[in-house]
């Protein structure tokens, strides 16, 4: 519990009888390698924290899979748009590797809205964390060249070149996985 208490200081502050509340709300759980979170056409219920492990959220589109975002040890996920909406939601959450979590459930977290402010603004900050995480995702492919993309990667992330298959590393930066290997080529 200490890795997704200092997430949420990462965030916010809570009080201890706040911190309390939200713990006593989560649930733990174990996914093995290539088992599914969520599958294309669940609805999202839950926001989860990443407390070892590796996880991709991706689009399913005419049987291929686009990578979109992966989510490393003490990070949040969830599908925004599936969980505020209540809609079968479009992505599928994978873990890459062993991985566990914590959860909570929507519900439960707007039930800790009504009991505590310090909750509801954590609820209202991680949104917009996570809201600005795809911004900046979306952001990379109106503004940067395929190159530029890697070397921001390697940057904020270079972990990933070693847990992450080639193929779902070219996916995510939007590039062929031929393209990928000549950039990673020209940095050798």
């Amino acid at each position: 519990m200490t890795n997704i208490r200092e997430g949420i200081r990462d965030i916010t502050q809570f009080e201890e009888p706040d911190w309390l509340l939200f713990r006593e709300a989560l649930t733990g759980r174990q996914i093995g390698k290539g088992q599914f979170l969520m599958q294309p056409g669940d609805t999202c219920r839950h926001i989860h924290f990443l407390q070892t492990g590796l996880l991709r959220s991706f689009y399913l589109k005419e049987g291929e899979e686009w990578t979109v975002a992966f989510s490393l040890e003490n990070s949040f996920c969830t599908d925004l748009k599936s969980l505020r909406s209540g809609q079968p939601s479009e992505i599928g959450i994978q873990a890459l590797e062993p991985s566990t979590l914590l959860s909570i459930s929507k519900s439960d977290l707007i039930t800790l809205y009504q009991q505590s402010h310090q909750i509801e603004a954590f609820g209202r900050r991680l949104l917009e964390a996570l809201l600005e995480e795809q911004e900046e995702y979306l952001s990379w492919f109106r503004l940067y060249s395929a190159k530029e993309r890697y070397d921001f990667m390697l940057q904020k992330h270079p972990a990933l070149l070693q847990r992450v298959p080639l193929g779902q590393l070219a996916s995510y930066l939007g590039i062929r996985r031929e393209t990928l290997s000549r950039i990673r080529g020209l940095r050798a």
